[in-house]
Order: C-alpha cells, then sequence, then structure tokens
C-alpha cells in the first residue's frame, strides 16, 4: 500500500512538472505574432499558430486546403461544446484560439468593436462571402468551444485570389493613420478584412492631455507642438488655446517667439477672437526672434486665411525689418497680388526675379509675371 501511495504521488508530480514544460507545438504549427499600429499609439495585434500546406509526413497538401482540411461551413468537432446541435467555424489557424487584440474602439468591417482581446474564426464558404467571428470567448481551445452566444461581431469578409503562401500568415496589407487591413493568407487565398478607430484624432488629444500634465507640459517646443496639432486638426481648440497662451509667455514653461505666437494667432482666429488674432499675427511679424524666412511664411499663412490685408502689412514689415534681401521682394508682390494690385504686384516680382537664387524661382517668377499681366492672383 505504501509504494502504491509512493507511485501515485510520483505519477502526480510528474504530471505537475509535464505541464510546466516548453514542448514543442504539435504538428510544427508555430506560435507567431504580428502586430501593426495605426498612428502613434492605437495598435492590432493577432496571435495565431501557423500550420503549413505540406503535412508532418512532407506530403504537399495543396488543393486541400480549402473545403478538405478546413471543412466549408460549420463543423460538428465531436468535442467541447461542438456538437451536430452546435457546430464549430474554422478557428482560424491552428492549436490554440486565434486572438486578435484591440488597443482602442475601432470598426472591423465597419462594425463597432470595443478595445480588448476576442477569439477570430471564419466560416468558409466554398463560394460567395465568408462569415468572420469576433468571440468575447479569446481563451478557449481552437473552436471546440465555440458558443454563438459569445459572438461581439459577425461580418462578412470575401476571399481573393493570391500568392502561393506555404504557411498561415496574417499580414497588414493596408496601414494608415486611423486604419488598417488585416488579411489571412495561406495557400492560394487572402480573407483581408479592414480595421479603422472610431476617432484617431480623439486618441491624439487625450494623450496629448496627460503629456501636458507631466514632463513634456514644461517644455515650450512640445506644449506649442500640442497646440499646434490642436489647431491644424479643428480639435480641443480651448484647452490648446490654454497651451498655447503659456507656449507663448516668457515663463520657465514658455517662450515668446515667432512660432509660438504665430500658433497663439491661429488659435485666436479659429476662436473667433479675430481683433486679438491680428494684433498677435503683427505682434509675430515684429518680434526679434523672427528672420525673413519666417516673416514671408506668416504672411503667406495670412494669404491662406483670406487676410490679404493683413498679408500685405506683414510683408512690409518684412522690408523693414530685414531690407532688401531675399525674398522680401516676392512677399511684396504676393501681397500686393492678394489685394488685386497687379501691377504694383508686377513691379516687385520683376525685382525679384532679377535676383532669384536658382532656376526654380526664376521659373516660378516667370510664370507669375505672365500670370500678372493678365490681371490674375498668383498666390
Amino acid at each position: 500500500m505504501k509504494k502504491l501511495i509512493l507511485l501515485s504521488l510520483s505519477f502526480m508530480i510528474s504530471l505537475s512538472l509535464a505541464g510546466q514544460l516548453q514542448l514543442p507545438p504539435s504538428g510544427a504549427n508555430q506560435k507567431s505574432v504580428t502586430k501593426q499600429y495605426m498612428g502613434a499609439h492605437a495598435y492590432v495585434k493577432i496571435i495565431y499558430n501557423s500550420p503549413d500546406v505540406t503535412d508532418n509526413q512532407g506530403q504537399s497538401r495543396k488543393g486541400q486546403i480549402w473545403g478538405n482540411l478546413v471543412p466549408y461551413g460549420l463543423t460538428n468537432l465531436n468535442f467541447g461544446f461542438s456538437s451536430e446541435a452546435n457546430p464549430s467555424p474554422w478557428r482560424a489557424g491552428a492549436n490554440e484560439n486565434t486572438v486578435i487584440y484591440f488597443s482602442h474602439d475601432v470598426k472591423v468591417q465597419g462594425k463597432d468593436i470595443k478595445a480588448g482581446s476576442y477569439g477570430l474564426h471564419f466560416i468558409p464558404a466554398e463560394t460567395g462571402p465568408w462569415t468572420m467571428i469576433l468571440s468575447n470567448n479569446s481563451g478557449a481551445w481552437g473552436s471546440y468551444y465555440y458558443d454563438p452566444a459569445e459572438d461581439a461581431v459577425r461580418a462578412e469578409v470575401t476571399p481573393e485570389k493570391n500568392n502561393f503562401h506555404e504557411w498561415l500568415t496574417y499580414e497588414f496589407t493596408d496601414r494608415q493613420e486611423d486604419q488598417c487591413t488585416a488579411a489571412l493568407m495561406w495557400e492560394n487565398l487572402s480573407i483581408p478584412f479592414t480595421i479603422k478607430l472610431n476617432d484617431a484624432k480623439d486618441i491624439y488629444v487625450n494623450h496629448l492631455k496627460g503629456e501636458m500634465q507631466n514632463s513634456a507640459g514644461f517644455n515650450w517646443v512640445f506644449r506649442n507642438a500640442a497646440a499646434t496639432y490642436c489647431l491644424n486638426n479643428d480639435v480641443n481648440l480651448e484647452e490648446a488655446y490654454q497651451w498655447s497662451q503659456v507656449a507663448s509667455s516668457n515663463s520657465f514653461q514658455g517662450n515668446e517667439n515667432i512660432t509660438t505666437l504665430q500658433t497663439k494667432a491661429g488659435l485666436e482666429m479659429k476662436l473667433g477672437m479675430m481683433d486679438k488674432a491680428m494684433a498677435t499675427f503683427e505682434q509675430a511679424a515684429k518680434h526679434p526672434s523672427s528672420n525673413v524666412l519666417q516673416v514671408h511664411a506668416l504672411g503667406r499663412q495670412l494669404i491662406a486665411l483670406d487676410q490679404a490685408d493683413l498679408a500685405l502689412k506683414v510683408f512690409k514689415l518684412n522690408v523693414e525689418k530685414h531690407g532688401d534681401v531675399w525674398p522680401v521682394n516676392v512677399g511684396l508682390a504676393r501681397g500686393y497680388s492678394a489685394v488685386g494690385q497687379y501691377d504694383k504686384a508686377m513691379e516687385y516680382a520683376k525685382i525679384a526675379l532679377a535676383r532669384a537664387p536658382d532656376k526654380l524661382n526664376k521659373d516660378g517668377l516667370t510664370a507669375a509675371i505672365e500670370q500678372l499681366k493678365q490681371k490674375q492672383d498668383i498666390n
């Protein structure tokens, strides 16, 4: 009896140790992970096991994957929850559950899905679209314990002919700042599906808000960059204006210069504070930190904002501040053209042409002069 107890204890210890061993994966279906960012913060990650077309005996299964090894439709796996009454989809890989993780709320094939981990399954079809399933159960083994009651999303996907892939692989075939396209690729098929952020700008703004409360918020360059992002994307304008006020102040968090003043003025304009905006733009043009090219760029910005009179004033300030250097005459030509004084604009365009530093500028000014002869705005 004592010997039997010792043998049983030895067997239980062996099982416990075996459960901790990292042995080669069954069928050589290596575990794989792929991850793709959408912009700087949001990402999608797919964790899967990757079977190959060639079986363990070295025999190719090409032409036998779809509809054979991977059956069309739902299948009774005769294990777990899988039965004739509850047949299972394909686990979109091998061995364990294929898991897809979203760092932020997204739309998958146009359907809303919350951030988090999901089990990924497909219902293959011999013809027409397939069904993609994201299950709230991402921890079960394969599709044996698939339960349709746990579906988070079902969406149609369309398989496409593809170059041969020996190993089942997930790739990201389109990558943009606010969306991407993932695709399962195996043998001669690709099954793509789109993933799109609900609001990429909100993700950036929320991140910037946090950054402004830590060390980055004590640096005027970062604070101004955060305000500029909001200005350029027309989001979070009230708070961005507060950031710009600090960034453009002469304080331990700020630095009054043409760059910070220009951002502040742009936000004042967006917020409808036109008088303040005009005064701040003029302050930026006159600021000791500004150079001739910065003031020129400021004038062009004002033309783009339909502030032609102030733009001309800025171009004139550039001459007063920096003298008769390149490209002040270009600025005056643009400024006078913007207010409809084409003869005056042509006068300065001809001076600028004579002093143009390279062929690119010479060609551009030659074309501008021809436009001005036709009484056409060169901006």
